[in-house]
């Protein structure tokens, strides 16, 4: 069994667009017909030089290839051009060819991804979701408004504890910036705390609170942004500060009593390992759409379990992501929760012939053969990706000190 031809698809998300702009999902295909599918995450270009990334390193290191030998094939990509190192690229690339490599393995096997990987250990798994606008701010055109509205978001909070979650995040701490890290100031300190009330006097002691923010602040700010949010006991602090120095994350980890959670700009069990060793994070969150795939996550997740750590795989692009965070959660003895884009209704539903289940807070182990998902090619034809936005952007000017 060969590869004998690679496929990409952009697909453009409509409105409300959760989970990304766009998602660009890869087919690899055997020369017996059988059809792996994967997906590349958040990479820092248009999608269109991507899909050109894909063809290249595609040309020159899958084609002809066994799909089954995935070990080999990673060593080589992850190497490619004399680089191995976590390049985001790459690295993102290669997430994709590498989960899809797995999707023909399990279906020339029989066997859904799990059962390759360890076997299953969950039956079921705890989902949480972003608490999103709901339908009035999304018809209203408020929807950007609504991430800063404590008491709307309360409200939603509510709404996602009777759909049967048990866990939701938010982050209320303001914008981030390249130029980042920097201190909060008064007015994100207490919208911060503010949030963290009202959405707890909301759901009481039944749903746990994730905090999340996006790497803003140095470890001074963080500690003090900790501080104000440890009464409200949330389940953890997301990102508190940039990747490049998990050791600076530690001195956060090591001053609150809220865990720390990190790893959506991560890649390779290198990085994951330097987090581990220098006790910057108790959860782990790879995004195995850039991460290396799903086979380097389960390495991940042994360092993880190594450390009496645990895993909480990221999402936020589409459900062949989620799919493949299935798999890996579902055969990991250390998996803590798993990021789901709501209900997986909506566009995630309608992208595959067979959707991921979600029920009563939590998502369905599937035992189909390989991740379980199928691309359903002609609603992907006719949501092309027409913006020239990436799929997540960084504030490009400092953010300005505001009062409380």
């Amino acid at each position: 069994m060969r590869i004998a031809e690679v496929r990409s698809f952009v697909v453009g998300n409509p409105p409300p667009c959760f989970g990304g702009r766009y998602f660009v999902f890869v087919k690899l295909v055997t020369d017996g017909g059988v059809e792996g599918l994967g997906e590349v995450y958040c990479l820092p270009f248009h999608p269109r030089v991507v899909t050109a990334m894909i063809d290249d390193l595609a040309g020159r290191y899958l084609i002809g290839e066994d799909p089954t030998r995935i070990e080999s094939l990673w060593r080589r990509i992850y190497s490619a051009g004399y680089g191995q190192r976590p390049d985001l690229s790459v690295s993102g690339i290669l997430s994709g060819f590498e989960m899809a490599c797995w999707d023909i393995l399990g279906k020339e096997t029989g066997k859904p991804v799990h059962a390759l990987l360890g076997g299953r250990v969950h039956e079921r798994l705890r989902s949480y979701t972003y608490i999103y606008p709901g339908a009035e701010e999304i018809a209203r055109g408020t929807a950007d408004a609504f991430y800063h509205d404590a008491e709307r978001s309360a409200e939603r909070a509510a709404d996602y504890l009777a759909q049967g979650f048990t866990a939701l995040k938010f982050d209320p701490a303001g914008a981030y910036s390249a130029f980042d890290p920097r201190m909060p100031d008064p007015e994100c300190l207490d919208r911060s705390e503010r949030f963290c009330r009202l959405i707890r006097e909301a759901v009481g002691g039944r749903t746990d609170l994730l905090f999340g923010t996006h790497g803003q602040f140095t470890p001074a700010g963080a500690l003090r942004l900790a501080r104000r949010l440890e009464a409200y006991d949330p389940l953890w602090l997301e990102e508190p500060t940039p990747p490049e120095m998990p050791e600076r994350m530690a001195e956060v980890a090591r001053g609150t009593s809220i865990p720390v959670a990190t790893g959506e700009r991560l890649a390779s069990k290198y990085e994951f390992a330097r987090v581990l060793d220098c006790g910057a994070a108790a959860i782990l969150q790879p995004n195995l759409g850039r991460v290396g795939g799903l086979l380097e996550a389960k390495k991940i997740a042994g360092l993880a379990e190594a450390r009496y750590a645990q895993i909480a795989p990221h999402l936020y692009c589409g459900p062949v992501v989620g799919a493949a965070n299935v798999q890996l959660a579902a055969c990991s003895p250390n998996f803590l929760i798993l990021e789901s884009i709501e209900t997986w209704g909506g566009f995630h539903t309608e992208i595959l012939k067979t959707p991921i289940r979600w029920e009563d807070g939590h998502v369905i182990v599937p035992d189909a053969p390989g991740l379980g998902v199928e691309l359903d090619e002609a609603v992907a034809a006719a949501h092309p990706y027409e913006g020239e936005a990436l799929h997540l952007d960084m504030a490009p000017s400092p953010v300005p000190w505001r009062p409380a």
